[in-house]
């Protein structure tokens, strides 16, 4: 790190379990955060603010204006701008020694595949299962680190895969695909505008601790929030042995996944 590197993470480096060999992971990684809405936001702005040093910004979606109540990535000026472009502007004026990569399209099976290889750490900030289960997949046949939020009226969750560990449950394990869930987006129920800021922030912080190695990540863990009573509970769950994605005869864990389009969500509103 050069001078102005130590004077603008001082306060990281000031911190014991972190230091400036921490500081200096951060500052060599590479993060891809899928989703530049309301958990993408605050996650991206922390994440830039703190020095990962590549940020990859997917999103297909444009600003609208019924996003700036809770997607403070974005502004005024910028509605109708692809997000993936606003959040670039974004986080280009909070720190721009770092670089960011804005990706402007629908992912399919093999680039997602693609650039979950080639980060540190992925950010799901999207809001359906279908696309959830995609990057679970591609995150498992890669081993790459997943930290997942969800956000949705006043409730709100976040959890950790570490899927380099062989212990590691993966997001199939707690949400299988094909069970009778009921999807809900904010254009319908909508969402209280902090927690998108909570969880998001609360991403950013895992990513984070697994970018810099300390610490222990919310893996095995979910944390649940009731935004409304302000309370907080944690539930504990385990690999499920007999889990099609991450068990060890499976196919996506040898490699042989399935080309699956990414479906991002409705453009009128991303979590």
């Amino acid at each position: 790190m050069n001078d102005q590197q130590l004077l603008r993470y001082s306060r990281h480096i000031l911190l014991d379990a972190l230091g400036v060999e921490g500081q200096q992971s951060i500052l060599d990684s590479h993060a891809l955060i899928i989703g530049a809405g309301g958990l993408g936001s605050p996650a991206a702005l922390y994440l830039a603010s703190a020095g990962i040093g590549k940020i990859t910004l997917v999103d297909d979606d444009s600003v609208d204006f019924t996003n700036l109540q809770r997607q403070i990535m974005h502004c005024e000026a910028r509605v109708g701008m692809a997000k993936a472009e606003s959040g670039r502007q974004a986080l280009a004026a909070i720190n721009p020694e770092i670089e960011v990569v804005p990706l402007i399209r629908r992912l399919a099976g093999a680039e997602l595949g693609a650039l979950v290889a080639s980060a540190d750490l992925v950010l799901d900030c999207t809001d359906n299962f279908a696309t959830r289960h995609a990057i679970n997949r591609a995150c498992v046949q890669h081993r790459k680190p997943l930290v997942s939020g969800a956000a949705i009226r006043f409730d709100g969750q976040v959890s950790v895969y570490d899927l380099r560990r062989d212990d590691a449950p993966c997001y199939h394990c707690l949400f299988p695909e094909g069970e009778d869930v009921e999807e809900v987006r904010c254009a319908v129920m909508g969402v209280f505008a902090p927690l998108t800021g909570i969880v998001g922030s609360m991403q950013a912080a895992e990513a984070l601790k697994l970018a810099a190695g300390i610490g222990q990540p919310l893996n095995g863990r979910l944390l649940l929030l009731d935004a409304l009573s302000m309370e907080w509970r944690s539930v504990k769950f385990r690999r499920d042995p007999e889990c099609a994605v991450c068990r060890p005869d499976s196919r996506v864990r040898s490699g042989d996944w399935r080309e699956t389009e990414v479906d991002q969500g409705a453009p009128a509103c991303r979590l």
